[in-house]
Parts: structure tokens; C-alpha cells; sequence
């Protein structure tokens, strides 16, 4: 029993008195993961500039006029970025337009006042407003249904989708018709003609 006790015994020391680890190896493994994380990081920020030399056709954003006029609306939330009008997963990056941000909205009537800052602003002139629903998402920002103002609007020979959310998502549905009455009743005043 005794030489039973002390194998037990020296079972259980043998066990708290082993090696942990192979520094060499672990510091290999981690410097290898290093690397690897770093390649993927690289070749991410490679596939974003390509996107956006591939879209370098697009023309420069307009900047808003010195005298928009009165504000019939203005919302503060985040912009969440544009892409090829009905095709939410196709982001456009090309002049930051894929830079998500703040955003402060102003709806006139010479269009939608964009200014984003840390990213750059531009203008959706009235002309140029196609539409605005409520949608559920946009490349890589999916939220509940009808959480996401969509404005679709053309830019060159390109019908662009922009994403917003207010950060009160109630003024949403006013944003929307208000919008839509514009782009409405500049149709029927071409039509008229």
C-alpha cells in the first residue's frame, strides 16, 4: 500500500512539473498568424482601390450652390453608402462615396445637401432625384424592415442608391414623401409642357 501512495505521489508531481510549452514554436505559430492577418488586411484594401479605379468613369460629385434656398427638410444620422441603383450588395467607392459616416441631410428645392464629415460632401441636384423608399439594407448594413432611407438619383449615366439612417428612424417616412412629391411634381410641370 505504501509503494502504492508513493507512485500516486509521484504521478501527481510528474504532472504539476512538466514543460508548458516550446517557446520557440509558439512564438513561430504566432508570428505566422501575424503575417497571415496582415496579407488578408492588405489584400482587402488592394480589392477596395481596384473597385474604385474600376469605377474611375464615374464624374466628380457635385458640390452644392451657394444659395440652395430654404430648407423644407434636414435630418442628422449616419451614412451608410451607395451602390448601383438596384443592386444593394454592388458598392460604389470611387470619390468616397463608399466611406460610411455621419451625415447631416438638408432637402431644398435645388436638391439634397449631403455633408458627411471626415468624408467628402456632395449634391443630389433636384433633376437628379430619382426616388426614396424605406428599405431594410445596403452593402454590408443590414437593419429591421423599413429601417433605411434609400435615395436613388443619377449620377452621369449611372442610377446611384444612397443609404441613410436618421437617428430618429420616424422621420423616415415623411423624408420619403416629401421626396417623392418632389420628384412627382417636377414630372407632371415636364409633362405639362
Amino acid at each position: 500500500m505504501t509503494s502504492a501512495i508513493l507512485l500516486a505521489t509521484g504521478l501527481a508531481a510528474e504532472k504539476e512539473s512538466a514543460e508548458v510549452t516550446d517557446w520557440a514554436a509558439r512564438i513561430g505559430w504566432l508570428v505566422g498568424l501575424a503575417l497571415f492577418v496582415a496579407l488578408i488586411y492588405w489584400l482587402m484594401r488592394e480589392g477596395w482601390k481596384w473597385r474604385g479605379t474600376l469605377q474611375g468613369d464615374l464624374p466628380e460629385l457635385p458640390t452644392a450652390p451657394s444659395e440652395p434656398g430654404a430648407a423644407k427638410l434636414t435630418m442628422s444620422g449616419r451614412y451608410h453608402g451607395s451602390t448601383t441603383a438596384g443592386q444593394w450588395l454592388d458598392r460604389i467607392v470611387a470619390h468616397g462615396l463608399g466611406t460610411r459616416s455621419r451625415v447631416e441631410l438638408t432637402l431644398t428645392d435645388a436638391g439634397l445637401d449631403v455633408v458627411r464629415p471626415g468624408a467628402a460632401d456632395f449634391f443630389v441636384p433636384a433633376a437628379a432625384l430619382r426616388e426614396a423608399r424605406l428599405d431594410k439594407g445596403i452593402a454590408g448594413k443590414v437593419l429591421t424592415e423599413g429601417g433605411l432611407l434609400v435615395v436613388t438619383w443619377e449620377h452621369g449615366d449611372r442610377l446611384l442608391d444612397s443609404g441613410f439612417r436618421s437617428d430618429r428612424a420616424a422621420e423616415h417616412n415623411e423624408w420619403v414623401d416629401v421626396i417623392n412629391s418632389m420628384i412627382n411634381k417636377k414630372t407632371e410641370t415636364e409633362g405639362a409642357r
